[in-house]
């Protein structure tokens, strides 16, 4: 019977095809929207997830002040080499620290220029950042006392050195000529849409003299070791710079130490909640799919009312004309759900392309669009269904 009841709906889908076809067509951009937003939001997080992975789960930074609202117009203490020395001689569980001062300032080579990012900095770079060398070396002991040496990144080497090996060559930064020790292995784009290879490294206390003119340090990077706890590290750190910056108890500190692996958690979490949201708000036009299939049914009841008529004379129960609308509302939409499942998932993969995400196809959110689109033919045609079932076959003959 059921097969029948199939038949009779397909027939009657088939016998008004375009207006079938502009039913389902809410449905369509409904299921079409969620699948595309979800998938698209779901690359977007597994990327933010792997750059923050690839800057290392056990990595501290250090930075002078509170971040936060009102906080904006004090201007926070810089550190000092002592306080990285200390750090690295009084804090148990490290791999590398790293102290980092970053200015922007013009590379110069046989008459290019390229204003870059130049950072100030120690040996223990390298580790802390886990950032690998593409060729060349780190500085040296005696180099870190004050050489003039530098390593830069993928974008510095192909923008003023093209296929020339740049090891052994010199450039000038500013106004200081330094010798090109290493290359930086190629890292890419941050999750902001920075460039993270447009950077030279330099010994520190040589930036601080010869382009600084100060001896502050902006930031303290550390490793912890992979068997330690960064929470008790971060903890530790903390008690030694308020120790060692004067902070009386009960006041706040005036530094702050992210941990990678708390801010990963965090910018996750909130990617993840607005792809929810989004997903939440292209579901609303599901709905409006659904009322569209409910206002054509109405129709195509009033229609075919002589039909139904015939149709209840000749025997027919009112559950098997009930069973034949719902089974065609829910026909409609299940058009609509896999043809929304087709052209969001190529929407997504377009998206994902033009925007360099990966593509992360979810079974689930698949799966969970299309009974939801079922659902949602069944419950918005069982009104007009339940309507057709109830008219008075006499009635029903009667009518033009």
């Amino acid at each position: 019977m059921f097969y029948e009841t199939l038949k009779l709906a397909t027939h009657a889908i088939a016998r008004n095809g375009m207006r079938s076809f502009l039913t389902v067509l809410g449905i369509v951009i409904g299921v079409a929207a969620v699948i595309g937003l979800v998938t698209i939001g779901g690359g977007a997080t597994a990327k933010v997830t792997d750059e923050l992975s690839s800057l290392g789960t056990n990595i501290l930074y250090v930075v002078p002040g509170q971040q936060g609202p009102g906080r904006a117009g004090t201007q926070p203490r810089t550190f000092t080499a002592r306080d990285v020395a200390a750090i690295e001689s009084q804090v148990p569980g490290l791999r590398a620290v790293a102290p980092v001062t970053e200015t922007r300032i013009s590379v110069i080579y046989a008459g290019e220029s390229r204003v870059t990012g130049v950072a100030g900095t120690s040996a223990g770079y390298l580790v802390a950042a886990e950032w690998k060398l593409a060729a060349g070396r780190g500085f040296t002991d005696a180099e870190e006392r004050g050489g003039s040496v530098c390593i830069i990144g993928e974008t510095i080497r192909s923008k003023l050195f093209g296929s020339v090996l740049p090891t052994g060559e010199t450039v000038r930064i500013g106004r200081v000529a330094c010798e090109v020790i290493g290359v930086l292995a190629k890292k890419g784009q941050s999750s902001m849409g920075g460039d993270q290879d447009d950077l030279v490294l330099m010994p520190l206390r040589t930036f601080q003299r010869r382009i600084a003119g100060t001896s502050d340090v902006g930031v303290i990077i550390v490793s912890a070791q992979k068997n330690a706890s960064t929470k008790k590290v971060q903890a530790d750190i903390e008690r030694l710079m308020r120790e060692r910056r004067g902070i009386p108890g009960g006041r706040e500190n005036d530094f702050s130490v992210f941990d990678m692996t708390q801010v990963a958690d965090a910018m996750s979490g909130t990617t993840t909640i607005l792809t929810g949201l989004l997903g939440a708000v292209a579901a609303v036009s599901l709905l409006v799919g659904g009322i569209g299939i409910m206002n054509i049914m109405l129709v195509s009841v009033t229609e075919r009312t002589r039909e139904i008529g015939i149709r209840l004379a000749v025997g027919a129960l009112e559950r098997q004309v009930l069973l034949q609308f719902l089974v065609e509302a829910t026909v409609l939409a299940l058009f609509g759900g896999l043809f929304g499942i087709v052209l969001g998932l190529a929407l997504a993969w377009s998206v994902d392309a033009y925007l360099n995400l990966p593509f992360v196809f979810s079974p689930t959110i698949v799966l969970i669009a299309f009974v939801f689109s079922a659902l949602i033919g069944t419950g918005f045609g069982y009104l007009p269904a339940r309507r057709a079932a109830r008219l008075n076959p006499i009635e029903a003959l009667r009518h033009e």
